[in-house]
């Protein structure tokens, strides 16, 4: 398989240039390219004749002959050498002597492949020693001013081709480009690698028998090939004609089946915005763009507005990027037949300044004028203006226009969806009917006029240029007066305008086909039909008018339950004069009844409880607090603390909706507690316990174990964040409105333990050691596998990673989490990183895998090193599940302070469950530490089994505390 260098420059731009290269394709013409070519032959002759002169002509050589060998070579300076790697596909003991060749630095390809390149030039750097070999360097001409990444690469392939030639590297290379014939040294052997892949892949291509993909690009404007390429993707209707499409979005939709534009115009949904996002732009929708290809209208995505508040001057300018020089600024002013069109034109780059200052002086004269203009090359030219020869003074009528230009492409992008396969000037003005007098008008094409009329000086192309200019500035005028399609027609053209009225608002298309939610219907008759339909309707409205059983049910279900006023019984009041917010003596203020509703938990059931309380109601005189009210009543309701602890209880760890807890309490119980009463009394509770909350935040925040995660919540509509902190013991949940690092910066800034977290970017910054989760590492890669399942790199490297952590992972499973027993796979990962180190990655996913092996290397294998570090997040994760529970039954209706409630008294629950404690008997005891509680558990526990060891019954020793 030979490769040369003009089919690795044209695999470099295109993978089907590069095949057509390779069969020999007759090319379908395209003048640019053509002229492309010219010039480059002309500059190399030029610049190797000027390159030859500074060498003696006894020490040069032209087109030495390519059985030359170069090691005996004696000139300085080679031009046209033409250099091709050895065959080794006929003798297998040269493979077999340089088995190491690419370790070496030499890069070679696999020895079935041949390259071939015809030098530039070569320069030959004598030898500074003895035992030092002469250095030769590569020299490659580019007649552009500015280089690109393939002028880059294509030196590299030189260097690498003299490499092979040679039997040593060849680090260093120098390109030789623009009108000053400047001179750029380029490190070869930094391109060498990639060069490598890109021959792989170039190889593979030309073994396959089938054609690359065909897919359009930005290079299709310069290639010989354009016309037969744009014919064949459009006979396919193929997804690279969507100009806007990247590949890795069009070969996501390929996995999915959809390969056409057609196909895809089927996939777009609209989607109603949430509130939050209707202020922000709307993203790209590459469906919405082939829907209005197939339908051929314009579709309009909210309702874009262009004010131009003055007169429009239309702006269009044309230069030369490779100098970065502007000769020709067209104005137009004005719309309709009144428009006056300027051209101000610069034969050299001495003259850009004066068409600057031309082109202030005509907005001087129009009256508070508006710049508009098409894409990004005129706001750089507004800018590189002002810089280079100064703007216009502040109070100058100029200013204002220069300051704010309307740039119309952004006006347009991702909101008015045009049929046209690119949002390009020449596309939307030619849908909206405008014509141009070149019969395939580009900007390309303006180049190879402007350095044909350089060569000529002839009036017929200057003439051609301000004719394409100027209609240009004709065309934005049209598509400026297109952005009012939603709610005028306009345009001169008839066709133009019968064109334009045809426009579709995205928000009007409803999705006829939905089966489930809010049936609707073009056909009035259908959604009355369908509202006759429904379970309730029928049964209440149909069915009870013949069924006398459903009629009387009907009439008991609403009846409800009231609260008994009968009490179990009266409790009298008792003196209670010492204050116990200060110690200061009571004075007394009224007499009080009243009655406590709440619950009594026995042995073998629940049972309402209802006290009537009658007592005195005190006054300090000391800190002028009240008191007197019993303690079981809970703060400033008539409720008791059994009852708040069962509805939070049933909320909190049930998962159970506060409205079917009150039907519960109504139901069992007889208690009727408000809707409004249900949500107060959690609200209290939560803030009964914040301090346990908080005391929960601290002695995580200064553990030494500390496993984080986070979840989404959906605050009415809203997305917003919770963050789960917990360790072995403990758990808590904090509210954030966004998902930035800011929050775990600030709780965990002084954090000196072990973070546990996943692969999220945020937990980068903070400088406390940190594990990776494993588990999270092995999906990822596992899902990597099977979208890449013939990437035989991929899986040696995911395989590697598997058999190292099955064997830690059985260590685990025999010892524990113990770096005595653990510390043995540390020299394992460290053969396992050298190996992953050495490879030399071919495939994009391969290399990728083997990058985040790379960052996170300190961060992978931290348990190997500590004691009880677990290897993975599951601690975090569990967490996340019991919050997951909660969230399915708040979701929707949940404010951000009702979240907050629901997270504080959610991290007691499960701190609870953690430290072994029942939540509900945390709640009814009235404590606020859990470890004291948890502690007077385990101390009661013990006295009791000492008791009964000792043949005494439980109630004999006093309990002093729960």
């Amino acid at each position: 398989m030979r490769i040369t260098s003009p089919l690795f420059d044209a695999f470099l731009k295109c993978a089907t240039k590069g095949h057509l290269r390779s069969l020999g394709e007759i090319s379908s013409g395209n003048e640019y390219a053509e002229w492309v070519r010219g010039r480059d032959e002309s500059y190399q002759r030029e610049a190797a004749r000027g390159l030859q002169e500074t060498v003696p002509e006894t020490q040069r050589a032209v087109a030495p002959p390519a059985t030359e060998n170069l090691k005996a070579a004696k000139w300085t300076l080679a031009v046209d050498l033409m250099a091709q790697t050895p065959d080794r596909s006929a003798d297998n003991q040269v493979c077999e002597s340089r088995p190491n060749e690419e370790s070496r630095g030499l890069g070679g390809p696999p020895s079935e492949q041949l390259l071939e390149s015809r030098l530039h030039a070569v320069e030959r750097v004598p030898s500074e020693g003895r035992g030092k070999p002469a250095q030769f360097v590569p020299i490659r001409f580019v007649f552009r001013n500015k280089l690109t990444k393939d002028d880059r690469l294509l030196l590299a392939f030189d260097a690498l081709v003299v490499s092979q030639v040679l039997g040593r590297e060849v680090s260093l290379g120098k390109v030789i480009h623009g009108d000053d014939h400047a001179t750029l040294k380029v490190r070869a052997s930094a391109l060498a690698g990639e060069v490598r892949k890109r021959l792989g892949k170039i190889a593979a291509l030309l073994s396959n028998t089938v054609p690359p993909d065909l897919v359009l690009n930005r290079h299709c404007a310069e290639c010989e090939f354009q016309a037969r390429c744009r014919k064949i993707a459009v006979e396919k209707d193929d997804l690279s004609l969507l100009a806007g499409m990247s590949a890795k979005e069009r070969q996501k939709l390929r996995s999915k089946g959809i390969f056409t534009v057609t196909q895809l115009s089927y996939t777009f949904r609209p989607r109603r915005r949430p509130k939050q996002m209707r202020d922000k732009r709307e993203k790209y929708h590459h469906s919405l763009k082939a829907l209005a290809i197939r339908e051929k209208k314009i579709h309009i995505v909210g309702s874009p507005e262009l004010k131009i508040e003055g007169t429009p001057v239309y702006l269009d300018v044309e230069g030369l990027p490779d100098r970065d020089f502007y000769y020709l600024i067209g104005v137009r002013i004005g719309n309709g037949e009144a428009a006056v069109q300027h051209s101000l034109w610069a034969d050299t780059v001495e003259d850009e300044g004066k068409i600057w200052r031309g082109f202030l002086g005509v907005l001087e004269t129009v009256e508070k004028p508006v710049l508009i203009h098409y894409g990004s090359y005129e706001t750089t030219f507004l800018n590189r203006m002002c810089g280079r020869y100064d703007g216009p003074a502040n109070d100058s009528k100029p200013s204002p226009a220069l300051a704010k230009p309307v740039n119309l492409s952004s006006s347009i992008f991702a909101q008015i969806y045009y049929p046209t396969f690119s949002n390009g000037l020449k596309d939307i003005a030619g849908f909206l009917g405008f014509e141009w007098s070149e019969r395939e008008p580009s900007g390309i094409k303006t180049l190879l006029w402007r350095h044909l009329w350089e060569t000529t000086r002839s009036t017929d192309l200057r003439d051609m240029l301000c004719v394409y200019n100027t209609e240009d500035c004709h065309a934005l005028e049209i598509v400026s007066g297109s952005l009012a399609l939603p709610t005028e027609s306009t345009g001169k053209n008839a066709s133009a305008s019968n064109q334009a009225s045809q426009t579709v608002s995205v928000e009007a298309i409803k999705r006829y086909e939905k089966r489930f939610g809010n049936f609707s219907s073009p056909i009035t008759q259908f959604e009355q039909i369908n509202k006759a339909a429904h379970w309730d309707y029928q049964r209440n409205r149909i069915y009870v008018r013949s069924s006398k059983l459903l009629k009387r049910n009907a009439r008991r279900s609403h009846v409800h339950r009231r609260n008994r006023t009968n009490t179990a019984k009266r409790v009298p009041y008792k003196e209670c004069p010492t204050c116990p917010f200060c110690g200061g003596k009571g004075t007394p203020r009224e007499f009080c009844s009243r009655v406590l509703h709440d619950l009594h938990f026995g042995r073998s059931g629940i049972k309402r409880w209802t006290v009537d309380y009658r007592f005195f109601s005190y006054s300090c005189a000391c800190c002028h607090k009240s008191f007197g009210t019993p303690e079981d009543f809970w703060p400033q309701s008539k409720y008791g603390r059994n009852l708040v602890a069962f509805l939070v209880y049933l909320s909190v760890e049930v998962c159970i909706p506060l409205v079917t807890v009150g039907k519960i309490l109504n139901r069992f119980f007889g208690l009727d507690v408000p809707q409004g009463t249900l949500f107060a009394l959690k609200n209290s509770a939560a803030k009964q316990y914040k301090h346990t909350y908080d005391g929960i935040l601290l002695r995580l925040a200064a553990g030494s174990l500390l496993h984080v995660d986070e979840t989404q919540i959906s605050i009415r509509g809203k997305t917003a964040y919770v963050w789960v902190f917990t360790n072995l013991h403990e758990v808590a949940y904090v509210y954030a409105d966004s998902r930035e690092g800011a929050l775990v910066q600030g709780l965990l800034k002084d954090y000196k333990g072990i973070l546990v977290s996943d692969f999220y970017g945020v937990y980068d910054s903070l400088t406390c050691p940190q594990q990776k989760c494993l588990v999270h590492l092995m999906r990822d890669l596992n899902d990597e596998v099977l979208d890449h399942p013939y990437d035989e790199e991929l899986k040696q490297i995911v395989a590697s990673f598997a058999v190292l952590l099955r064997a830690i992972v059985e260590t685990v499973d025999r010892r524990g989490l113990k770096r005595h027993f653990l510390g043995k796979h540390r020299a394992e990962v460290g053969r396992f990183y050298r190996r992953l180190g050495s490879l030399d990655c071919r495939s994009a996913a391969a290399e990728k895998c083997r990058q985040r092996f790379q960052k996170n290397r300190d961060k992978l294998f931290t348990f190997l090193s500590y004691d009880g570090v677990p290897w993975n997040n599951n601690n975090a994760e569990h967490a996340i599940k019991a919050f997951a529970k909660l969230r399915d039954v708040v979701r929707g209706s949940c404010t951000e302070d009702t979240a907050r409630d629901y997270l504080v008294l959610l991290s007691v629950c499960q701190t609870c469950k953690y430290m072994g404690v029942d939540f509900l008997d945390f709640l009814r005891s009235g404590e606020k530490d859990i470890h004291a509680f948890a502690e007077s558990r385990r101390g009661h526990r013990r006295r009791t089994q000492t008791s009964q060891a000792d043949g005494l019954p439980a109630e004999a020793i006093p309990d002093s505390g729960g």
